[in-house]
């Protein structure tokens, strides 16, 4: 389908725009989804193909593909991945956007305007510096930068879903009500999606639910800090995501496969793969 231009010179065809509404509604419905992070675009397919209603990128798994950690890809790597991922599925994808890889506002919205370009349906920003001294950024600073965000994402002709993040448990200040402070004024901001990764045990997810109006997204991941989705659900939250964990299923197998062909000769994992036909009936 041909492209058409509007407002925010954005190129954006129907079909980005038909996802990002489709994005928008899963939000609205009384019952929770799980968004699942893909880290290239054939697990992306197979991931729709099973049936996920949108996908989410990892940065972590993005930074994994090119065999670096977390926080060490640059801004043209993290959309050149979105694009990858958007481009492969007729789902929403929603983009890990980091820091919006630029500490001032005017960095984050153009990393907003750029992902729209990639074709995403939304995108994440977060309060994490990046900087271990200072890992937090300050009240007013975080408040700023989702604004302009916000206003980035309102200048386009569809949309867009923002997600706001608040970081303090995954970064050493596991401060809840800093936490619940500091997604109330981002919702205030007009972000549509709030985000805490990392918060303990329901009760912190219920206390965070409560305190909002807007869909709260949960990030499982963590043991010991992943609920069923029906628990989950039940708290409050609307959007489940899965961060690196279905990443890190796959490397997984990757390792305890190759462990088992170097140290006892052997190839039974073989016995429980899918086959290869299985595999390739959901890719393009």
């Amino acid at each position: 389908m041909a492209s058409s231009r509007f407002p925010g010179d954005v190129a954006m065809t129907a079909t980005q725009k038909d996802k990002a509404v489709t994005f928008r509604a899963l939000h609205e419905q009384p019952r929770a989804f799980v968004i699942a992070n893909a880290w290239d675009a054939g697990s992306a397919q197979l991931l729709a193909g099973l049936g996920f209603p949108a996908i989410a990128t990892s940065s972590a798994a993005s930074a994994g593909t090119l065999g670096r950690p977390d926080g060490r890809i640059t801004r043209e790597e993290a959309i050149a991945h979105a694009k990858a991922l958007s481009d492969a599925v007729d789902v929403p994808v929603s983009a890990d956007l980091e820091n919006g890889f630029g500490h001032s506002p005017r960095d984050v919205a153009e990393t907003i305007r750029l992902a729209a370009q990639a074709g995403v349906a939304g995108g994440s920003i977060e309060d994490h510096t990046g900087d271990a001294s200072r890992p937090i950024y300050d009240f007013e600073q975080a408040v700023e930068r989702v604004a302009a965000a916000v206003e980035a994402a309102r200048a386009l002709s569809f949309p867009f879903t923002l997600t706001a993040r608040c970081e303090n448990f995954l970064h050493g200040h596991p401060d809840l009500d800093d936490t619940i402070k500091r997604l109330q004024a981002f919702e205030k901001a007009g972000a549509d999606v709030l985000f805490a990764p990392g918060l303990p045990d329901l009760k912190a997810v219920r206390a965070v639910c409560s305190s909002l109006t807007k869909p709260v997204n949960f990030m499982v991941g963590i043991p010991g800090r992943s609920f069923s989705v029906a628990e989950l659900q039940d708290a409050g939250v609307r959007r489940i995501s899965l961060a690196t964990s279905l990443h890190r299923a796959a490397m997984s197998g990757l390792y305890r496969a190759a462990l088992e062909i170097k140290d006892q000769g052997t190839f039974d994992f073989l016995d429980t793969l899918v086959s290869s036909k299985e595999l390739g009936r959901f890719l393009r």
